[in-house]
């Protein structure tokens, strides 16, 4: 009874704590996983390269199944994503004016030698067609994998800051009016 109540703490503390490195993977393996995972999201995202919707779609595998989770809908297709990516650029990416993707926080959780789960809020401030500053946001959680020698997004969930409203943005709440 005494051995299986210590190896119940023992697994319990080992779950609990600040976890090793798996034992095929060093802290500097985890650490060079980190920092390409979030390397490929920066890239991808850099809106001040050219070809921005490319970029974007090039962060998905070429085949195989993708999940995409955003606004309460759920896609699986490659196809439905370019044509979500490209719809977003087509509309809205192209009207902003001056566009900055600022990456806020990332987190980067170390799945395997060869994945991630990658956790990040942004913000793009911008001018519209007006010329009046805006700014669009989110947060986002991706899974990513590394094939190929590229690091892809295979799951992700998407949510979009709510919107601002004016009388939000005054400082102005319901009980003022």
């Amino acid at each position: 009874m005494r051995i299986g109540t210590a190896l119940v703490a023992v697994a319990l503390a080992s779950a609990c704590g600040d976890r090793a490195p798996d034992a095929d993977r060093t802290a500097r393996q985890e650490a060079e996983v980190r920092v390409e995972a979030e390397l490929a999201l920066r890239r991808a995202y850099d809106l001040s390269m050219p070809d921005v919707a490319d970029r974007m779609l090039a962060l998905y595998p070429d085949s195989g199944r993708i999940v995409s989770a955003t606004g309460g809908t759920v896609i699986t297709s490659r196809d439905s994503l370019a044509s979500g990516i490209q719809y977003f650029w087509n509309n809205v990416g192209t009207n902003m004016r001056d566009p900055r993707w600022v990456w806020d926080e990332i987190f980067v959780d170390v799945l395997s030698p060869t994945s991630a789960a990658v956790t990040a809020t942004y913000h793009i401030p911008h001018r519209n067609p007006r010329n009046e500053p805006h700014v669009l946001g989110g947060a986002m959680t991706v899974i990513m994998t590394k094939r190929k020698g590229r690091w892809v997004v295979i799951q992700e969930h998407l949510s979009d800051l709510p919107q601002v409203t004016d009388s939000l943005a005054s400082g102005e709440s319901d009980d003022d009016q």
